[in-house]
């Protein structure tokens, strides 16, 4: 079921719903040194792997196959309608853990982005999210002794990290 699909898969998917391509053309969006592939890097085999996937669970189709410059023919696949509705309904989820920030929050930011999409929406989702974990992460911080306290200090200001860059990116958006 497409909803247990992976960040990978995921990001993939969002590539191709900003145009239909070739998993060489995605796989240059998620090298390390492009934009997208600083956030999640994915090697082009891959990127083939979870467009397969993404075929398979009916998210993307083939539409033409294009002659390669030096290599065999590539196909170029689209987002179907139900894979544009999943991967709406995927950008607009805030992620639920904290951990899950540096990867799977980033690279739905950045995927707004590129696509013109308002991040405010997801930014006040997210923060109102992540309101209770900050409130119970500050309770644990008073409480711990030891090395709790180191830990729990720790993922406190984590997550007042998160908090403050969410209110820098709200801000930006606003900007334009």
């Amino acid at each position: 079921m497409a909803d247990d699909l992976s960040l990978t898969e995921w990001t993939v998917l969002g590539v191709l719903a900003e145009a239909p391509r070739h998993g060489f053309a995605v796989a240059r969006e998620l090298a390390d040194d492009a934009p997208l592939g600083q956030v999640w890097t994915v090697p082009r085999p891959l990127v083939y792997r979870a467009i397969g996937r993404l075929a398979d669970e009916g998210l993307v189709e083939a539409v033409r196959a294009e002659e390669g410059d030096r290599g065999p023919t590539r196909t170029v696949h689209r987002v179907t309608r139900t894979g544009r509705r999943r991967y709406r309904c995927w950008l607009d989820a805030p992620v639920g853990h904290p951990r899950d920030v540096r990867t799977e929050l980033l690279a739905k930011l950045v995927l707004r982005k590129r696509a013109g999409v308002p991040s405010g929406p997801l930014v006040r989702a997210q923060r109102e999210h992540f309101a209770p974990v900050a409130a119970g992460l500050a309770r644990a911080a008073r409480r711990a002794e030891g090395p709790d306290r180191i830990v729990a200090r720790w993922r406190l200001e984590s997550i007042r990290a998160v908090e403050r860059t969410l209110t820098a990116i709200a801000a930006d958006d606003q900007r334009g």
